[in-house]
Order: C-alpha cells, then structure tokens, then sequence
C-alpha cells in the first residue's frame, strides 16, 4: 500500500478538540491492499499463516489471500492523520484500544478506507484523552473490516516537559 500523502481533510486548532465531541470526522482515501504489504506484514510479525502467504493455496479456499486483521488496524495511524490535522499539539500516545472486532475478510487487491467519529474528549496528564469510534469499511462490502474504540492521550505545544510520560 502506498502511504496516502493527499491533502488534510480537515484542520483543527488543540482547543477546539471538545467541540468535535459526537461529530462523525468522515472518511479517509481508499487504500488498496496488496500482497507485497501482506507479505511485508508477515516477515515484520513472523505470522506466515499459508492464508495470507500462499496465494494459490488461498485462491483456491477464500479466492483470494487473505490480508492479516493487524495489518488493517496498523493503517490506522497514516488513515488518521490523512484525515485531520491538530493544530498546536505537540504529541500523542496510543492508549489503547477497547471493543476492537474484526467483523469482515479484507482480500488482497480489495480497498479499504477509515471512518472515525470522536466520542469523548476529558482533560488527562496536562494533555486531552481522546476516544474515537473507528471503522475499516471494504469497498462494495456490506460490513466493515473491523470496529473499535480507540484512545489517543493528546498533548498541546504549550504543555510541561513530562506531559509526554505515561508513568506520571
């Protein structure tokens, strides 16, 4: 997959993060799924299922390889920030994830674009902790690659010099 270098949807400034609250933020680019990135994935994560790396093994079971679940929600990081710019923040941390489901096979050659909605936003660690409902939607697919609640700990420009620690 070709990392997507379009322009931002969107700009926002750190301080209008909590005005976003319950607003759908909309939908990235396609982003095509090849079998390059899934072999990729395979020797980065040592998971070399034959589902994903024989491709005439899985031809022949699912018509196509199958692409690894991690590897959708790794492009959650580059969809992300092809969709939205925060103006002022200086970093963010991964919180983490609840309520991640896998809810479709995504194919190699098949696309899939990110959808992502901001749930909450509650002042954390001199920063912001940031939960977003997100899906994987697979084009010309009823149902989304997979579902999940992930948590972003945000932090303005202007914060302390250990805003950024996670042990505080």
């Amino acid at each position: 997959m070709k990392a997507f270098r379009g322009a931002m949807h969107r700009q926002i400034s750190f301080s209008e993060l909590s005005s976003l609250v319950g607003q759908e933020l909309g939908c990235s680019e396609w982003v095509e799924i090849t079998q390059a990135d899934v072999d990729k994935f395979a020797d980065a994560t040592g998971d070399n299922e034959w589902i994903h790396v024989d491709v005439p093994r899985a031809k022949r079971t699912f018509g196509a390889p199958v692409a690894h679940g991690y590897l959708t929600l790794a492009l959650l990081p580059m969809l992300s920030q092809s969709m939205i710019e925060i103006a002022g923040m200086r970093n963010g941390l991964n919180y983490g994830l609840d309520r991640c489901r896998f809810t479709n096979i995504v194919h190699v050659g098949q696309r899939v674009r990110l959808r992502q909605k901001i749930v909450s936003v509650t002042p954390k660690r001199e920063g912001l902790l940031v939960v977003k409902d997100v899906s994987f939607e697979i084009e010309n697919e009823p149902r989304p690659a997979l579902v999940a609640e992930v948590i972003f700990l945000l932090f303005p420009e202007s914060g302390g010099r250990d805003a950024g620690r996670v042990n505080q």
